[in-house]
């Protein structure tokens, strides 16, 4: 870091210390992520004795995968990789006094700036999906394209009335997650737009939206379509992203090294703490999958349908402890579509509109996998915080949630950070999975969320909560549902929003 984050200082210094540190979390991964580098091998964050904000991502060596647990006192042993010297780190064969992490608090939002709120200007009109499934090989734009144009039709829009784009997260070239982004789109469809918006720095995949909100409420567009398109399945088919090769660079040089290459290795670290520091157990984010495998059996759009019960869910391959396979989404290919238009068109639409009551997208955490948070998944509690800071409802006041579900602890994570029940105390208020049934007291996920239906990075929420608000969800309908809580991302910095049916 070029300033210290404490005392603003611009001058500083290497620092020699002991080489002994904590784990504070960690995953024994199951799953070869990279070619040279054989499971099972341990992944971890440890926290330096002298100051236990100073953390690394490292190796647990010298002992069994399964002998490591959290409070185990290690130290450091380097090893050589070409030209750089890793440092991995093995037990002393004792355990520290206590956890070094602080217990998680609820963050104070900062208070809203304006008494006026941008979200009531703006309505979601529109809504549209592709067909979704796995190695569907076609063309990503394909897909967006037919995304698209369902939008517009459902909006009562034409091609000439869209006056903006925004997707998340722009063009991704390379990784089987974008279409070409703004620019493809625009070629394809010939839009002209007033304004656009593309890329990954956002309150999450949702944060597409809320940007095309502030456009229309700021009066530069009328009707802004957003779009979010996956090709995941069909590009790693087609094998074109190859094995990779040579340094990487961004967060990912302090993990790529160590074998940390996915964010099943990066959340089950911090899911590993969370079920240390609670007493919870697996069955705890088993009823998340289970409910949303239940869910799926009535979503004709959901890739698996079949049920699931708790024995295959904890007898299912292990990907990274303690994450199995049924905790991690559906990788897919699928694009949705999502029509933001100035309020005052609500009364014209061929369908109801859904206002949006509030957002949350304060960052009130360290924007870290490693640094910041790691009793929950990094960046729910901030903006869960933010969104109640911005309306007079309140936890009770809804009807449904959909939350980002990319593996089963993220919405353990956001059922505890949006208040639903108290940090910690998911396990218990669960009750089986039957709160967060259909029939529950707060039905989760009703189309199946990522788990099920399939990956679609927060825009297939979106999708659900208008279609549930609009009351068109056929057999999985949540009876009488007039506000949804809609979450995504997570990890990164993440956003929320809150959903009512508009009118009467």
């Amino acid at each position: 870091m070029p300033i210290c984050p404490h005392c603003r200082s611009l001058s500083w210094e290497p620092t020699a210390v002991s080489g002994e540190a904590t784990v504070i979390g960690y995953t024994v991964n199951a799953h070869q992520w990279l070619p040279d580098l054989p499971p099972p091998y341990v992944v971890a964050i440890v926290a330096l004795v002298e100051d236990a904000g100073v953390r690394l991502t490292t190796n647990i060596v010298g002992c069994e995968p399964e002998e490591v647990h959290i409070g185990q006192q290690v130290r450091v042993r380097f090893q050589k990789n070409d030209d750089v010297w890793l440092p991995l780190f093995e037990p002393t064969g004792t355990d520290a006094e206590a956890d070094p992490v602080d217990a998680p608090t609820r963050p104070v939002p900062r208070p809203p700036a304006s008494a006026e709120r941008f979200e009531h200007r703006a309505v979601l009109s529109g809504i549209g999906r592709s067909a979704i499934g796995k190695r569907l090989m076609r063309d990503p734009l394909s897909l967006t394209v037919d995304a698209c144009l369902e939008a517009i039709a459902d909006a009562g829009l034409t091609l000439a009335d869209i006056d903006g784009l925004s997707t998340y997260p722009g063009s991704m070239a390379g990784t089987g997650m974008s279409e070409g982004g703004v620019a493809a789109v625009e070629e394809a469809l010939r839009i002209h737009p007033t304004w656009i918006n593309g890329g990954g720095d956002l309150p999450g995949p949702g944060g597409s939206v809320i940007a095309a909100m502030l456009a229309v409420a700021g009066g530069l567009c009328r009707h802004v379509l957003c779009f979010r398109t996956v090709w995941e399945s069909t590009f790693a088919t087609l094998r074109l992203g190859g094995q990779g090769g040579g340094r990487v660079s961004g967060f990912r040089q302090w993990q790529a090294p160590f074998g940390a290459m996915s964010p099943a290795n990066w959340i089950g670290m911090n899911a590993n703490q969370y079920l240390h520091r609670y007493g919870a157990s697996r069955e705890m984010f088993g009823w998340i999958a289970i409910n949303g495998r239940a869910n799926a059996a009535l979503n004709p759009a959901a890739i698996y349908r079949q049920p699931l019960t708790m024995d295959e869910y904890l007898s299912a391959r292990p990907i990274s402890s303690p994450f199995g396979l049924y905790d991690c989404d559906v990788p897919c290919d699928a694009a949705i579509a999502v029509i933001v238009s100035d309020t005052s068109v609500a009364p014209d639409l061929p369908r109801r509109a859904v206002r949006i009551e509030a957002v949350g997208t304060q960052i009130a955490e360290r924007v870290s996998w490693d640094q910041g948070t790691i009793t929950h998944e990094p960046q729910v509690l901030g903006q869960a915080a933010h969104l109640w800071s911005r309306t007079s409802m309140g936890p009770a006041d809804v009807d449904l949630a959909l939350l980002y579900d990319g593996f089963t602890f993220n919405a353990i994570s956001w059922l505890e950070a949006l208040g639903f029940c108290g940090l910690g105390e998911a396990q218990d208020w669960l009750d089986n999975g039957k709160r967060i049934a259909l029939d529950g007291e707060l039905p989760v996920n009703p189309h199946g969320g990522q788990l099920s239906e399939g990956r679609t990075h927060g825009f297939g929420f979106i999708y659900e909560a208008v279609t549930q608000l609009r009351h068109q969800a056929g057999e999985r309908q949540v009876p009488g549902a007039r506000t949804a809580v809609v979450t995504s991302g997570g990890g990164t910095p993440s956003g929320v929003l809150l959903l009512q049916r508009h009118g009467a």
